[in-house]
Order: structure tokens, then sequence, then C-alpha cells
């Protein structure tokens, strides 16, 4: 059957000839392109459901969880790989900082490891500027946020506490005032950091002193006064050989603050990065009597077998920062209370939950936690320590998570000693939760976010040992839970499974911002034996005798030898 408007003239037979092989070439493209597409389409299903039947075949071997993380030959080192020169004897000045800032800076936890990071900088700062830096101060000074009591420029000692408080008339029992300067004593580095230990350490990077000498002039006795100097954020090391030195080398003392991010974390230097892992993971180490109190906690959590330890963010002032305003889990009260927390205490943003919550940047319930875990398999025989603050809504929102895990511990249940009794919430305390959670068998941070305490446990973990730790990706859940909330129970465990089985375990693994450096410092601080990378292998056993070799002949005699028990490598490179 003719079609209307295809009649053709006898005179175009070529041209029409020609036409009909265009268009049957034009056909074979055609049908060639969508069978390509089809093809594609085709292995990009059978990829996606290849992906599907693995993730819902594979089974998560809890007992490997137990276990470290596959290491795959990488070991931790922060020892120097090239030539590193002892600190000269004679230095461009003295470096002052303050450790301070930050989320939830007046509580205990964040005060004691808030400073960690910035401990590390200013290590690092004084080692790049040729300083000798003056003993790290924690901000216990922000506590108050009440410049009548305690001056910003100055520490200040008990003594002059009491003065200071008499001079402006405090009404202060005698209690009180003792409560007030025990406080202050604690809140110190050397109150609960083993002072003689950071300084004997780091003895092959930086000079350090407790305190800026005092001079003697027209005999009397002066302090040098500090020049207050304030970095730019995440200053650049040019910022710190320029800038700082200068006023250095002309005032002979300097005060950086604020320090928090005062300098980059990313250099391209990795002898300045395995400094910072030196400082972190070696030099930092708690008093002998926290060490203590730690180790005797584990021993009787390790006698019942293995045990998990859970970082439980869910207070106050977390819930408040994350924007948990209009959650309608809290009571109205509790709203009011949260809200009115936020507004003194943080600056002003409008948060909607359902859009924060969807992006990861919400905390998960006690019972999320406890509805992760099981979906993974874990019991009600899991012997679980928990390290958390005072809990938002208290038993309310415990009570779910209870239930599916009644084997709960922490501090003062293990180890009821008079001074975490006294101390639960103090620094002791936090100290102690963190050695617990460094040396469980799994760790799991329920909020990595500007948690000072999660992230440089996480790091600490990786570096002692690729301890396993179960991070839960918060972003990828949320609709899960969103469903859950809804009534759809249906698949519910599995793509919980589904979740966690695409998030890391602790193993060896590349930094993607914005994980920091200090929660993962793979792979500037890890060596291997072995290694593709020449830049990667082990430095030689006797690097310590290295060292110090070089240190005497800069130094002279003096500083112990290399087989010190404070070395800065780990026991497994000596």
């Amino acid at each position: 059957m003719r079609r209307f408007g295809h009649h053709r003239q006898p005179k175009h037979q070529s041209g029409r000839g020609l036409r009909a092989v265009l268009g049957r070439v034009s056909v074979a493209v055609a049908a060639f392109l969508i069978c390509t597409v089809w093809l594609l389409f085709s292995s990009s299903s059978v990829n996606s459901w290849n992906r599907t039947f693995w993730y819902q075949s594979k089974q998560i071997d809890l007992e490997e969880l137990w276990e470290p993380a596959n290491s795959n030959g990488w070991r931790p080192s922060s020892a120097p790989r090239s030539d590193w020169p002892p600190p000269p004897s004679e230095s461009n000045g003295y470096l002052r900082v303050r450790c301070n800032g930050g989320l939830n800076q007046q509580r205990t936890a964040s005060l004691l490891l808030v400073g960690k990071s910035k401990i590390c900088n200013a290590v690092l700062a004084a080692r790049i500027m040729n300083a000798t830096l003056v003993l790290p101060e924690l901000d216990a000074n922000s506590f108050w946020h009440d410049s009548r009591l305690l001056a910003e420029d100055a520490t200040i000692t008990p003594f002059e506490l009491h003065r200071r408080l008499e001079m402006i008339h405090c009404c202060l029992d005698n209690v009180l005032t003792s409560w007030v300067i025990q406080l202050y004593i604690w809140n110190g580095f050397q109150g609960i950091y083993d002072v003689e230990h950071f300084i004997a350490a780091l003895r092959f990077d930086v000079r350090i002193v407790e305190r800026i000498p005092e001079t003697r002039k027209n005999g009397k006795i002066k302090k040098i006064k500090a020049y207050q100097l304030r970095p730019p954020r995440d200053a650049r090391i040019s910022w710190y050989t320029t800038v700082a030195v200068e006023k250095m080398k002309e005032h002979g003392v300097i005060y950086l603050t604020p320090f928090s991010h005062r300098l980059e974390e990313e250099i391209d230097n990795p002898e300045y990065q395995r400094l910072r892992c030196r400082v972190n993971y070696h030099a930092l180490r708690f008093k002998p009597h926290i060490m203590k109190l730690s180790n005797s906690i584990v021993n009787k959590l390790r006698a019942q077998g293995h045990f998990m330890s859970i970082h439980l963010r869910f207070e106050m002032d977390m819930l408040a920062f994350a924007g948990f305003l209009c959650l309608d889990i809290f009571t109205p009260e509790e709203q009011h209370i949260l809200k009115k927390y936020r507004e003194e205490n943080f600056a002003a943003k409008k948060l909607v939950y359902e859009e924060r919550r969807a992006i990861g940047k919400c905390p998960l319930t006690p019972e999320e936690v406890g509805l992760v875990l099981h979906s993974l398999g874990f019991d009600n025989s899991t012997k679980i320590y928990l390290a958390a603050g005072e809990l938002f809504g208290g038993e309310r929102f415990m009570k779910p998570f209870r239930v599916l895990f009644p084997r709960l511990e922490n501090h003062s249940s293990v180890e009821p000693a008079e001074e975490l009794q006294g101390n639960s919430q103090g620094l002791v305390g936090s100290a102690v939760d963190y050695m617990v959670c460094l040396l469980s068998d799994i760790f799991m941070p329920t909020y990595d976010g500007p948690s000072n305490f999660a992230n440089n446990l996480l790091g600490h973990r990786l570096y002692y040992g690729f301890r396993t730790t179960l991070r839960p990706d918060r972003k990828a859940l949320a609709p899960i839970f969103t469903d859950l909330e809804k009534g759809q129970w249906a698949g519910f465990e599995e793509a919980i499974r589904r979740v966690m089985l695409n998030t890391n375990f602790g193993g060896p693994h590349k930094r993607i911002p914005p994980e920091s450096f200090y929660t993962n410092s793979w792979p500037e601080c890890f060596c291997q034996i072995s290694p593709k990378n020449p830049a990667d292998k082990c430095p030689p056993e006797n690097v310590l005798e290295i060292l110090n070799d070089r240190l005497e002949s800069e130094m002279g005699n003096g500083f112990g030898s290399a087989t010190t028990p404070n070395s800065t490598v780990p026991t497994g490179e000596k």
C-alpha cells in the first residue's frame, strides 16, 4: 500500500537509491546504539543486582569484629625517617599557648581533649619557629568566663587566686573557695598529664620548660612580659616563620591566643605530621594514678570476656548544638530547655530537624544505637562500657537501650574508687573513660562531629593497632530510621547491615575530607617492613640511638640514653 505523499518521479531513481541506502545505514546505526544502551543498562543492572546479592549474602562475623582489623602489613610509626636535627641550643624565644575553645568547652571531657590537637600544634609551631615551648595551658579559666577572677595573660597560682577572690569580696565560704581552687588545679596540664614524661619524650624535637624564667633587674625579680599575638585561622607555616618569629625575636616571648585551628592541618611534610603523632600518641600520657585506675577497670571488664565501649553523645549541649529543638520525642518543657541553652551558647541559626537529620548532623538516640547493634547480631549477653555524661531526658531514653543490652557498665560501677566517686564527671573520670575506650575490643562513637573525645579516640585506636571501631553512617541510616518511625519494619535489619557493611571497621584507609588528621593519621604515621613505596618503609631499629647521639653532640650530655622507656616510637619499633 502506497503511503500518501511518497510518489516519486522516474528521473529521481538514482537519488532514491542513494537515499534508500542512507536510510538503511541510519536504521542500522540506530539499532546499534539501542543495543549498546541496552547492554550497558543490563550490565549496570546485573552489577547492581550482584552488589545487592553480595550485601544480602555477606554475613557479619562477630568473632572477627572482636579482633583488630586487618592491618595489611602496616604498623604504627611516628619516628623520623629523614634528616631530623635536634633543637638548637639557642632558640629564638619562648612560645606560650592556651588550649582553648571548641564546643562544650565547659564540660570536663572536652576540656580534657579539646587541647590534645592544640598541644600537638603548639609543639609543631615551636619546632617550626625554633622556639622554647612553655608548658601548654589548658583553658580552665574559661570555666568561669569571669575576667575579674582570672587574668587573660597570666597563669594564676592557687595563692594568687585566693588573693583575687578576697580582693573582689566574693561571697564564698571556705568549702566553696577550696573547691574552686581544687578545680583550677585539676584543670591544669600538670593535674592530668605526666609532665616529666612529656618533656622527656619530646627531647629530640623541641625544648620545653614548665614556666618562663624570671629575670633579675636592679635587685628585683621580674617576669618577661609576653607579647600577645592572634594567629590567623588555619595559618600556614610561612606565617609562623615570618610574622610570629619576628615578634618573638622582638619581645622574647609571644603568647598565641586563641589557638583553636590556628595551624593548617594538612601539611605536605610527613615529618611534621609524624611529630604531631609523637606528641598525641606518645608524649601526652596521663598521670600514673589515672593509668592505674584505667588498667584496673579494663582488667575487671576483660576478666568476663570481650567488651565494647560506646561514647553515647546524648547530652544537652550536643542536642542543642545539633538542632534537636523540634524533635517530637522531647516534651515541650525539654524543648524549651534545649532552645534556651542554644540561644545562650550558640550563634543564631535557623535549623530544621528533618534537614539536619537527612545530612547526618544529628546524634543517634540511645534506642537507635541499640537497634544498630542488634541488627549487627550483638545480643543481650554483650558487655558494654558507657562513656557518657549526664544524658538529657535520663532513664526515659535509656530504657529501650537497656532492654536490648542489660549488661551496661561505667567507670563508677566497675571501680568504685574514692577518686572516681568524687570526680565522676571531672577530669579524672573523663581520662579514665578515654583509656577504657582506647583499650576496649570494640569502640562505637554515636556522634563524631565536633566531638574531641570521639575523634581523638578514633585516631588513637587506629594508631594503637587498628582496633575495631563501629562508625555508624548517620546520613545513610537516617531514611531507614525515618521509615521505621512510620511503621515500616520490613527489611529494617538488612538495611542496617547493608549500611554498616559499607563503613570502615578500623583498618587502614585513605583520609578523605572532612576526616581529620587526628582521626586518621594513615599513611604518614604508619610504615611497612616491605613496602611497595620506599617512603613507607619503616625506619631503622636503632633510630633512637641515632637521635640521641645527635642530641648529645648538640646539647651535651645529661638528656638520658636512647633506652629510656619514654621513647617517641612504639615499643614494637625499638
